[in-house]
């Protein structure tokens, strides 16, 4: 069994025969079809005029063997690479209703996305997923089919194929993480999960509250409730992966990890706290990049990551809105809301983060954050679309451009947020002994910028306003709100935006 073996939803291998050898189905989703098909297909096409539009299911006489048709919908001019994983996806799952358990994918080539190949073994991948709880619970459903075969027609097949599998290590730590429910993935057992995983990386988990206390007063605020029960304590665990030759550049990613968000003091109400588990999706992210990072173990990119694990309990011991905080950064910090929790779990990592740079001269640094911050973000970009927000360092090297483009190209989309001054007026002080507002007491998708204001609030309490384009050490930092595209429930989460952030900046 290859290292790799472990993160597959079952065994997946390469095939270049087109027949029963191993399968008992052939999953086809593109028009142009294989000349062996091209009869069978015609005849259907000629008495039933929805064949190119529907998924059907029927036997090749030729093949002896049955198809499955998920047909790419029609491209419009505003149609991304999405199109080839949904129908991969849907494919496979009208082969496993009908009951077939080897089926062979059909991969079809495209000349308009450049990356059809790739995204649509990715998307079946991610289509044949079972959740960690399922697999642990009832190990007879841990696999929803036995074998799945793909044949790639292309001179570059094996590559594409093993990208693949290694891309999908990463996806399927991600999705581990963030589906499991509140307590199968509360923090210590978040780390429990990460530990054995990352056996050839630097792995630092900080889990004593006196600690966090002193050096992330502001995750510590958020953790002051869930510390009172033991299996909700917080954790923030850092990841590190050092290149065997001289970086050359340096990314620090941190994410969001709130195992569950009841709102705090500022409580959930309305019915809204249910699905609040999907609130670590940042941190199953960085987790997931950094699996990537410890498969293709670049030779001269130094990578870090942070997992900023908590759960927003509400009781006795919550912090309220009101109180007054100094972040790790000496930065003095009034709370407006509770439910804001994101942005303060975050900011003394960053900050440290940033002090690492510092400290260490580290070359070329880029700073992330990556969370499901804000609502504000999922109705601003729509379900399925990440969004990115540069600060000016960043902004300069048009950063955000090159990652939204290799988001287009491999179906992880991105929009383009700009910082304006205003962001940072929303959050000055408003009052004397204050340096920073943590956030209003409305919800973000009634905060005009509701989702550009938190990169400035966390720019300003991590101290990186300190690090701009006319500092003596200006650092890169970007801030990626990945509420729109995370994946809700009852959808499995989508483990966006890893393959995005691993071609922008693990491949040059």
């Amino acid at each position: 069994m290859s290292r790799l073996d472990q993160f597959l939803p079952c065994s997946v291998k390469l095939s270049q025969i087109l027949g029963k050898a191993g399968h008992d189905v052939l999953c086809v989703i593109d028009r142009a079809v294989p000349p062996e098909l091209a009869d069978t297909f015609e005849e259907h096409r000629s008495y039933d005029k929805a064949f190119d539009s529907v998924v059907s299911c029927f036997k090749s006489p030729r093949l002896d063997l049955p198809v499955i048709y998920a047909p790419v919908a029609e491209l419009t001019d505003y149609a991304d690479v999405r199109c080839y994983q949904k129908a991969a996806a849907q494919s496979l799952e009208r082969a496993i209703k009908s009951g077939f358990q080897s089926p062979l994918l059909v991969v079809p080539e495209s000349k308009r996305f450049t990356q059809a190949e790739l995204c649509t073994v990715l998307g079946a991948l991610e289509g044949l997923y079972v959740p960690i709880q399922l697999r642990e619970d009832v190990p007879e459903k841990k696999q929803r089919i036995s074998s799945l075969s793909v044949m790639i027609n292309s001179p570059n097949a094996e590559e594409i194929f093993k990208e693949a599998l290694v891309l999908e290590s990463g996806r399927r730590v991600a999705r581990d993480i963030g589906v499991g429910d509140p307590e199968r993935m509360a923090p210590p057992l978040v780390e429990k999960y990460i530990k054995p995983l990352f056996d050839n990386l630097k792995v630092t988990v900080i889990d004593d509250v006196n600690v966090i206390n002193k050096e992330y007063p502001l995750f510590g605020a958020v953790n002051r409730a869930a510390n009172s029960v033991q299996r909700h304590q917080g954790r923030i665990i850092y990841l590190e992966y050092q290149p065997p030759k001289p970086a050359r550049k340096t990314l620090l990613l941190v994410g969001k990890g709130v195992t569950y968000d009841t709102g705090g003091a500022d409580i959930k109400a309305g019915g809204v706290m249910a699905g609040m588990s999907r609130d670590k999706c940042g941190a199953a992210a960085v987790a997931g990049f950094m699996k990537v990072v410890s498969e293709q173990q670049p030779k001269d990119i130094h990578v870090i990551g942070a997992l900023c694990l908590v759960r927003n309990s509400v009781g006795e011991e919550c912090y309220v809105a009101d109180e007054m905080i100094t972040s790790r950064a000496g930065v003095r910090v009034r709370v407006g809301d509770t439910d804001a929790e994101g942005r303060m779990c975050m900011a003394d990592v960053l900050c440290r983060m940033k002090e690492l740079v510092i400290e260490g001269n580290l070359p070329n640094a880029h700073l992330f954050t990556i969370a499901t911050l804000t609502g504000h973000a999922f109705i601003s970009a729509g379900e399925g679309q990440s969004i990115i927000v540069d600060n000016s360092v960043a902004a300069k090297a048009d950063h955000a451009r090159k990652l939204q483009a290799a988001g287009q190209i491999y179906g992880e989309p991105f929009e383009v947020s700009v910082l304006r001054q205003c962001d940072f007026d929303f959050n000055a002080a408003k009052v004397i002994g204050e340096d920073v507002v943590q956030s209003n007491n409305l919800p973000s998708m009634k905060t005009p910028r509701g989702h550009q204001v938190p990169a400035a609030f966390l720019i300003k309490a991590s101290g990186l306003d300190k690090h701009g384009l006319n500092s003596s050490k200006p650092i890169r930092y970007s801030h990626l709100d990945i509420a729109g595209s995370a994946g809700e429930l009852p959808n499995m989460p989508t483990a966006a935006p890893i393959v995005a952030l691993v071609k922008t900046h693990l491949i040059d």
